[in-house]
């Protein structure tokens, strides 16, 4: 495929706001109580859902008996799976097949994972909701659990879908490049067999939903934290057989997303069902027990076979991959997470050929859904696992073998195997940066001597990448014979301009997220038009009459919103000069904006100010000039900012990641041999993140994912048993990392601007938990050498270090 030339990048000047830390504007209401989470409202009449779940993992469903509970006082409605299939559709399965394995809100012939919906209660209160739900009969037929995805991809003879005949829901190999040659000229083969558990995102505000249903005239309202439902609204619309241009879904801030927030499709349906059932408002709401057993967040749990040819010197040539990936119960979110690994599989190094080998089983588990990194964080963790095994091979400095590899800076822009693109980077200068911020040759030194003292310390290092501004072709590369060539990913964005001149800003997607919608998009449009970012009004459109917009996922938000504002604010400055230079008596080619208004070049006391060209543009229509009206709007919509399409025959899948962020992390960590506990002694992390809109909330970004990333290392695993039982489904058993367990971060910034964007700015919404797994790995690794260990699967318990200790070192 013909490679397009791509800008050099320069770094952006003469900012005002753009690259300053500043308080989030959201803060004041959240910290006062008054953000009003979806379970802080309360509407006229309003009901409330429960869902009674299955207690086992695979069973068929012999009969269900509901009198009782529909006959308790302040139950309102009881459905089962078979009712529901009656009056709503299908949830949006963008799999392969999904007709032949339908995602459902309830099970209604078997069941397919403990915790999946069998029934819904609507009552006066959750709490007579759930009483209700316990006087349920349900008769299951039990079968035989498939839980081992290994073993489930050779049975056909017990199958968690009939319909498909296989357990196997996608398989293919894709080859990029002379793979069996660079393979066959390398000096060394590096293998390694690898397993990623599973685990979950666990915010504090679980998944929820309000629907209001209008019998008379057919619109139906939800308010909803998802992150993501504007892009998807007619897909929900589909599901509750409602008109999309009659359902709005009204964002609502979310208390935390980590990718779970992303569809919300089971609390939409819950509630859309419950509300169509019962003519009124119906509040659902998840509880911990339903955010763990029956969301749609869990993470990859990825078996991995990797081989890494290489030559004596050190020099990559070829990477092989080869995945089987058990993704539960049902492949409602396709294989993307694999996408989002094949667009950074070579991660920063000059690899020239990759195989990508992928098998996509199901089994009787909860399915696999969105989480921070989205299956990126897996391929980094391998390839980087990788790459210190092949420095202990050559017996190499883990810095120095990466140094040697890395992709220099003016190969940019550069196009991995794959076909996908980096825009821009400078990965040794990342390095250097985190190895002067950890004083790495001091620290070197210093780990001798606590070595001679018998204490087990190590330091690991990797370098990853980090995705951003996804393109949806990724949804469909996948199929020579793709459903549809989707190529939309865009956001809209209205600004509106008041007599006085105060700004307001009209956002179409999640009015919270991790790196701050509104302060992102006051800042950006303080940036436009010379304002304080502070006095700008930030308001959320519901998805009736709204513009575009797909939402945070896949660190995409700030790039996009910068182009929306940027192309909005351009229109209303195109009308703003033309009635300045009517004011000013000046060709509008004379006027120069400066200071938030028009002035006259070379005359800066002749001007009008935003204020003055505003309060003309509302309440003096006969002196606009011929063609104008009144007011002062725009609105845009900014679609992806660079991609390029597929092959025919996918041995180049496009450009469908090109902002390609970079980051270094380094961790000194102290083995306990006999107990197999982890401390954390110092940790740096670099990352390049493009040109910095706000430092101060890309840190918070990167410490929370980094403490994100330590937890998947060594902490958090939804274990399921040999009977396909969850065991991990309170905190109890889901440990996640308090201040004790997260790391103090140091943290250090490189800017290489991107070409692609406005201000150049990259993605940066999953650092952190992109790269602290492999860092992490490679420093336990360091600290065990002696005794041979290798970290080949997460997280790094207690018991399996004390395990890995004992066991012969691996040949």
């Amino acid at each position: 495929m013909a490679q397009t030339e791509i800008p050099k990048p320069e770094a952006p000047r003469d900012l005002q706001w753009i690259g300053k830390s500043i308080k989030r504007v959201e803060d004041p209401k959240y910290l006062r109580g008054v953000g009003k989470y979806v379970d802080d409202l309360d509407f006229d009449g309003m009901l409330h859902a429960a869902v009674l779940r299955s207690p086992y993992p695979h069973a068929r469903i012999v009969s269900i008996d509901m009198d009782a509970a529909r006959a308790l006082p302040g139950v309102h409605a009881v459905i089962s799976g078979a009712e529901a299939a009656e009056m709503v559709d299908p949830m949006p399965d963008s799999g392969p097949n999904p007709d032949k394995h339908v995602f459902r809100v309830l099970a209604v012939d078997k069941v397919r994972y403990v915790g999946e919906g069998v029934a819904i209660v609507v009552a006066d209160t959750r709490y007579i909701a759930e009483d209700a739900r316990d006087l349920i009969d349900v008769e299951y037929e039990p079968m035989e659990p498939i839980v081992d995805p290994i073993a489930a991809a050779e049975d056909t003879t017990n199958l968690v879908h009939d319909e498909l005949g296989t357990n196997i829901a996608y398989e293919r190999t894709f080859t990029f490049g002379e793979v069996e040659q660079d393979f066959a000229d390398a000096d060394i083969i590096i293998k390694d067999r690898l397993h990623w558990r599973r685990c979950a995102a666990q915010p504090l505000d679980c998944a929820g939903a309000i629907a209001d249903y209008d019998p008379g005239t057919g619109e139906m309202t939800i308010h909803s934290n998802s992150v993501s439902m504007t892009w998807f609204a007619f897909g929900l619309a589909a599901t509750l057989r409602v008109p999309s241009n009659k359902l709005n879904v009204i964002p609502i801030p979310s208390g935390g997303s980590f990718g779970s927030r992303f569809g919300n499709w089971r609390a939409h349906t819950t509630a859309g069902l419950s509300s169509k059932v019962t003519g009124r408002p119906v509040k659902f709401v998840e509880d911990r027990l339903d955010h763990i057993t029956n969301g749609d967040h869990h993470s990859s749990d990825r078996y991995y076979d990797v081989e890494l040819a290489l030559m004596k010197d050190g020099t990559f040539r070829s990477l092989k991959t080869d995945v089987i990936d058990d993704y539960g119960a049902y492949l409602y979110l396709g294989v993307g997470t694999h996408g989002n690994a094949m667009a950074q599989v070579t991660g920063p190094y000059t690899i020239r050929s990759t195989e990508y080998r992928l098998r996509a089983v199901l089994t009787n588990k909860t399915q696999q859904g969105a989480y921070r990194g989205f299956g990126a964080e897996v391929a980094n963790w391998v390839i980087e696992r990788a790459v210190d095994k092949a420095a202990a091979e050559l017996g190499m400095d883990p810095a120095e073998i990466r140094r040697r590899n890395f992709i220099q800076p003016d190969q940019f822009p550069y196009y991995i195997p794959t076909g996908n693109m980096y825009d821009s980077g400078n990965y040794e200068r990342v390095l250097d940066h985190a190895l002067e911020l950890f004083d790495y040759d001091a620290w070197r030194a210093e780990q001798e001597k606590m070595r001679a003292d018998g204490r087990k310390v190590g330091i690991g290092l990797v370098s990853c990448q980090e995705r951003s501004v996804y393109s949806a072709t990724e949804f469909w590369f996948w199929f020579d014979e793709p459903a549809a060539e989707t190529t939309s990913t865009p956001e809209g964005v209205t600004i509106t301009v008041d007599p006085l001149g105060n700004l307001t800003v009209t956002l179409y997607s999640v009015p919270f997220w991790g790196n701050s919608s509104d302060t992102m998009a006051s800042m950006l449009a303080g940036e436009e038009f010379g304002v304080d970012p502070s006095t700008i009004s930030i308001e959320h459109h519901g998805t009736k009459g709204g513009l575009p917009a797909a939402g945070p996922g896949g660190s995409r938000l700030t790039v996009m919103y910068a182009g929306a504002i940027k192309g909005a604010a351009e229109k209303i400055k195109d009308k703003a000069r033309l009635i300045a230079a009517q004011q000013l008596e000046a060709s509008p080619e004379d006027l120069e904006w400066v200071d938030s208004g028009f002035q006259v070049k070379g005359s800066p006391d002749v001007r009008k100010g935003l204020p003055e060209i505003a309060m003309a543009a509302y309440l003096f229509a006969t002196e606009l000039p011929e063609g104008l009206q009144s007011g002062l709007e725009a609105r845009h919509v900014y679609d992806h900012p660079f991609t390029t399409m597929p092959s025919k025959d996918r041995t180049d899948l496009g450009v469908f990641y090109p902002c390609m962020g970079h980051a270094c992390h380094i961790a000194m960590v102290e083995v306990d041999v006999e107990t197999g506990g982890v401390k954390i002694l110092r940790y740096v992390a670099v990352h390049d993140a493009g040109t910095m809109v706000n430092p101060r909330s890309l840190e918070g970004q990167i410490i929370g994912g980094t403490a994100q990333g330590v937890a998947t290392a060594l902490l958090e695993e939804v274990v399921y048993d040999a009977e396909g039982q969850p065991l991990s489904t309170a905190f109890t058993d889901f440990l996640m990392p308090s201040a004790m367990e997260a790391p103090e971060v140091i943290i250090g910034h490189e800017e290489t601007p991107s070409p692609l964007t406005e201000y150049g700015i990259k993605g940066g919404g999953e650092a952190g938990r992109m790269m602290a797994p492999g860092a992490m790995s490679a420093a336990i690794d360091d600290a065990l050498t002696e005794f041979g260990v290798h970290v080949s699967e997460l997280p790094a318990t207690p018991e399996r270090i004390t395990r890995w200790i004992g066991e012969p070192a691996p040949r």
